[in-house]
Parts: C-alpha cells; sequence; structure tokens
C-alpha cells in the first residue's frame, strides 16, 4: 500500500488523508503530544516537508515532488510499524511553549509541573526571587529545570538523574537555551549527590507507573526508558523515597511539589496523617501534589 502511495498522492491533503487512515486500521496509539489522528499526522507531515507547523490550510493542495512524498512516507511507515512516539521521529517535544530535543534515551516531555511553574507556584510562592535555589530531582530531558530557570530567573538550578544517557539529552537541551551557567547537572540516585545542599524548591516528576500498568502498556510507552516509568508494585516507590528525604534537603519554608500520575488514592492512604495539598492543573487536581518542609512525614 505504501508503495502505491508513492505514485498515487500527489499533494499534502492526499497523504494527510492517507495517513490518518493507515493510523486508524493499525490502531495506533496516541498520548505523547496528540490525543487523535488527524492532529498527529498534520504535526508530522509538516514537520517532514519542513512547513510551518502552525500553517496547515495554505499547503493543503500543493503538490508534492517524488522526493519529498518518499519521505513523509518513510516517517509515516516507521510510525506504524515501529510504533514510535512521533517526538522520537522528529528528535523534538513541545511542553509548555518551550521545544526540547528528545531521543529514546528520554520520556517524551508531558509534566503537570510545567504549568504549574509558569505560573511561579502562585500564590505559594509570592514573588519569584524567593525562590534562589531550586532541584529539579529525576531531571530526564531536562524539561522542568529550563521552565523553572525561566520561571525563577534569580535561582541556582541544579537538575538530577540517575541515568547518564538522560542527562547527555539534558545537556543539549540547558545548551540550547543557553543555561549552562544557571543549571548544574548531576548524575545521582535521587538526593545521594545532593546531600550537602539546600533548596527554597523542589519538583520532581519520578518515575510512578505501577507494575501492573507497566505489563499493560501501549507499545508507544515500551519505547520509553523502562527507567523512567516503572516505581515498584504500587507506583510509590520512587515518590516514597523522595518524601522520606525531602525534608533535609529543604531550607526552612521550602516547598516540594511532585506529580504521581493517577496514584494519589494509593499516596493519601499509604500517608494518611500527611496534609498533601493537590494543585490545580489542567487535567483536574489529582496529580500533583505539594508539600510545605514542616509537613513532610
Amino acid at each position: 500500500m505504501f508503495e502505491n502511495a508513492l505514485d498515487e498522492l500527489l499533494t499534502l491533503r492526499d497523504l494527510l488523508r492517507f495517513t490518518v487512515s493507515r493510523y486508524t486500521e493499525a490502531g495506533v496509539f496516541f498520548g505523547h503530544g496528540t490525543d487523535n489522528a488527524w492532529d498527529e499526522a498534520a504535526y508530522l507531515l509538516l514537520h517532514s516537508l519542513h512547513l510551518p507547523l502552525d500553517r496547515l490550510e495554505p499547503f493543503l493542495d500543493g503538490r508534492l515532488t517524488r522526493d519529498e512524498r518518499a519521505a513523509a512516507l518513510r516517517v509515516i511507515e516507521r510510525r506504524i510499524s515501529e510504533r514510535l512516539p512521533v517526538a522520537y521521529l522528529t528528535n523534538q517535544a513541545w511542553l509548555a511553549g518551550y521545544r526540547f530535543y528528545v531521543d529514546p534515551r528520554v520520556i517524551v516531555p508531558r509534566s503537570f509541573i510545567a504549568e504549574l511553574l509558569q505560573e511561579q507556584l502562585a500564590p505559594w510562592i509570592e514573588a519569584p526571587e524567593q525562590v534562589s535555589t531550586l532541584l529539579d530531582l529525576c531531571t530526564g530531558s531536562g524539561c522542568l529545570a529550563v521552565i523553572a530557570a525561566h520561571a525563577f530567573p534569580e535561582a541556582s538550578v541544579d537538575a538530577v538523574d540517575i541515568s547518564p544517557d538522560a542527562l547527555a539529552v539534558a545537556r543539549r537541551n540547558v545548551a540550547d537555551y543557553e543555561l549552562g551557567e544557571r543549571i548544574r547537572l548531576v548524575e545521582s540516585d535521587l538526593f545521594a549527590g545532593v546531600r550537602s545542599r539546600r533548596y527554597d524548591l523542589i519538583v520532581s516528576n519520578p518515575p510512578y507507573v505501577k507494575a501492573e500498568s507497566m505489563a499493560s502498556l501501549p507499545a508507544e510507552y515500551r519505547c520509553e526508558p523502562e527507567l523512567a516509568l516503572a516505581s515498584g508494585e504500587d507506583g510509590l516507590e520512587l515518590t516514597r523515597a523522595i518524601l522520606a528525604a525531602a525534608r533535609t534537603q529543604l531550607r526552612p519554608g521550602g516547598l516540594l511539589v511532585v506529580e504521581i500520575g493517577h496514584n494519589r488514592d494509593e499516596l493519601e492512604a499509604a500517608f494518611p496523617d500527611t496534609p498533601f495539598t493537590w494543585l490545580d492543573t489542567s487535567a483536574g487536581d489529582q496529580y500533583v501534589f505539594l508539600l510545605q518542609r514542616d509537613e513532610l512525614p
């Protein structure tokens, strides 16, 4: 079918229709930046053809060269046959309006903490200059560290990850935003490499997928590093470790902000005496909690 498409499809509109049909036929899974076949197909084709990502309509009926059609079809075929997230095919992902380089060494950025950072965690932080030291724990691609550095321009930022591969990707993103003097990348198992440091704010989007869910993840998610997803039987292994050690890493009055996926009920059952504050995000108030230093267990 792809061989026939090379000769029979002539315009971007033709390719877009073909891609949506093949996505639907193959049952590909969406969840890395888009949630439907049309949006993803439009993005991937515009990127492959080096066209503006926000200008589809003017180009829909433009005829493509044979080489352009071949290049676009190769990418679409890989998306379907290998089940690769689009971000790995384009080597870019967008979060809170920031573009990041990504590849299979890191998960695709998608943290709700990004939007909270853009709001500078108001009203919990009254002014951005209150934050002079900040830790992004489990930084992965470095996306939250970069966004945090922009949100709190007076802060020095430590970005920690256990994976040297992930830190290599983070280093590229830090360099792209010219933040090398403000963001320090640290290879560390959680707090082990920053024991002597104290922070006004710690943010973390740690692994939080439970074992049962790991076993049933769509193929697209299994392309991501398991180290960045899996967190024990109930998904709280890393969160428990963070809660156990965060108090000593925070300055008086400091804040801890952690994303935990769909594990709110399990977390509250495991820590019934801890007064979690659940922060409002675009997806609701069950994914990210905040604790002040004195509230930590």
